[in-house]
């Protein structure tokens, strides 16, 4: 027993000899490998507020007529996105009066100046949130040795929240010019010197677009199989245009559809997703309906350092789809109002009024418009907007007066109410609620008020669905119930009694 003992102990200690010398040939190896590497430029920065696709403005360049060395496309890819970089890093560090980040981006010199703007912010309670929408830089000198660039970069598109005490104070959208001057630096370019040349309000003058006679008779659409997922794995163009003719059949012109920002792949749209909303489009016109298309869906966020995202995105599916023979309008967003509460009311507007100028400067044709929640948000932006619209779920008694209120202030534009509809759910969750008939009569008094005002309208919706997302309206039964049972055709596929006053015709 004493002779097994020893020979445990003698084999765990030559085991453990073992280990201790694996490790450190492991570490020594290690350090020489790293001794003999170049420096890894994303670990030298702050990673966490490194740009990697967190910030993507507009950026044009001048055609190359630059004083001194010629540029070649690489390093005017790597001053470019050094120099959007450093914008990023400082509007992260006015934010958050914050220096993390400044030093990968700025010499010494012109840190020093960052630095002391921040503590005076700090001294003040003051924070700033901006960011920048278009660049539009030219080369102005590059030296024999390339160590050093200059540029000019005009017409920049600032946005400025300024705050005091957590206090909005100040908001604003200039045109600014700047000289920028930059230093090759330990594989950087870090800027030198960055002065404002001079700076203006920012102002879109958008031609107006001809709206006269606009009638839209029409409806929101989704797949009964695949609601609020109509663009997924499960897609079928032949689905989607055997409902789009009953939808014409019907007596309707047209259909409002959504697409998700998370679902369409955020600032980098997916081509797949792309392809999927052409054969929708297609499909629309192959049944003579015309699409209003609505963006940013389940979209909540606004924060000023997305918006180069958020425009990124938007500026691809309306590049995509502006010339689509189908395509009646651009709606920016579903509701937004509703966030007003959780993200402020300033921040949103701001958010849809710089949408609405990027919408209309790629696309000067079609109409732009915003689905409010209800009609008391229908004035907001209305002078920049095209087609005013609103959502209406209240009593119908009240809609003629309401309707003709919003008509005095928006004389010279066409409205239309783009979602309105009753559930015919009556059971467990609801026994007070509407059945099949009073769903019927509800949609016959809307069509003689839309007929005796000429309101234009899109109800909701086509289906009867089976499952809600708890995305839309939350896990309580008696509300996804109720949400489950708006359409004009049930779960089985049967006509419901509504049908019969889908439209006016």
């Amino acid at each position: 027993m004493v002779g097994l003992n020893k020979n445990i102990l003698r084999t765990i200690l030559v085991a453990s000899y073992i280990i201790i010398i694996a490790l450190i040939i492991y570490g020594v190896s290690a350090l020489f490998s790293y001794l003999n590497t170049g420096a890894d430029r994303s670990k030298m920065l702050h990673t966490e507020i490194k740009k990697i696709e967190q910030y993507l403005p507009k950026i044009v360049w001048e055609p190359l007529n630059n004083e001194g060395r010629p540029m070649d496309n690489q390093n005017l890819k790597a001053l470019e996105n050094d120099y959007l970089d450093a914008w990023y890093v400082k509007q992260v560090a006015y934010s958050s009066n914050s220096i993390a980040g400044i030093k990968d981006y700025y010499t010494d010199s012109a840190k020093e100046n960052i630095f002391d703007f921040i503590e005076r912010n700090k001294d003040e309670n003051i924070n700033i949130e901006a960011t920048t929408l278009n660049h539009n830089p030219t080369l102005e000198f590059f030296s024999e040795d390339g160590q050093l660039a200059v540029i000019t970069d005009r017409n920049v598109v600032e946005f400025k929240r300024v705050f005091k005490a957590k206090k909005l104070v100040l908001e604003t959208t200039e045109t600014s010019t700047y000289k920028i001057v930059f230093l090759l630096e330990d594989g950087f370019w870090r800027i030198r010197h960055l002065v404002k040349e001079n700076s203006e309000l920012y102002k879109v003058e958008a031609a107006p677009i001809e709206t006269n006679g606009l009638t839209i008779k029409g409806i929101n659409y989704y797949p009964q199989a695949t609601p609020w997922n109509m663009f997924g794995d499960a897609f079928a163009k032949d689905t989607i245009a055997k409902d789009f003719k009953i939808i014409k059949d019907a007596g309707l012109s047209s259909v409002r559809i959504f697409v998700q920002y998370d679902d369409f792949g955020k600032a980098k749209v997916n081509s797949l997703k792309l392809e999927k909303l052409k054969q929708t489009l297609d499909a629309a016109e192959e049944n003579n309906l015309k699409v209003v298309l609505t963006l940013f869906d389940f979209y909540g966020d606004y924060s000023v350092l997305n918006w180069t995202l958020n425009q990124r995105h938007a500026e691809k599916i309306i590049e995509t789809f502006k010339n689509h023979n189908a395509l009646l309008a651009w709606d920016i967003k579903n509701e937004p109002n509703l966030d007003f509460d959780s993200r402020g009311e300033t921040l949103v507007t701001a958010w849809l009024d710089k949408m609405i100028d990027l919408v209309k400067t790629i696309d000067p044709k079609h109409p732009v418009t915003i689905g409010w929640s209800n009609i008391e948000s229908a004035t907001i932006l209305k002078d920049k907007l095209d087609l005013i619209s609103f959502h209406y779920y209240e009593d119908l008694d009240d809609l003629e007066l309401a309707f003709r209120n919003l008509k005095l202030e928006v004389s010279n534009k066409p409205i239309a109410i783009t979602e309105f509809g009753l559930s015919s759910y009556k059971g467990l969750w609801n026994p007070f609620g509407n059945n099949e008939k009073d769903q019927s009569e509800y949609h016959k008094k809307c069509q003689t008020i839309f007929s005796n005002n000429t309101i234009s309208f899109m109800s909701w919706t086509l289906y009867d669905f089976v499952e809600i997302p708890k995305e839309v309206v939350g896990r309580l039964p008696w509300r996804k119930r109720a949400q489950e049972h708006f359409g004009f055709i049930n779960k089985n596929g049967e006509t419901k009694p509504a049908l019969k006053y889908i439209s006016s015709n």
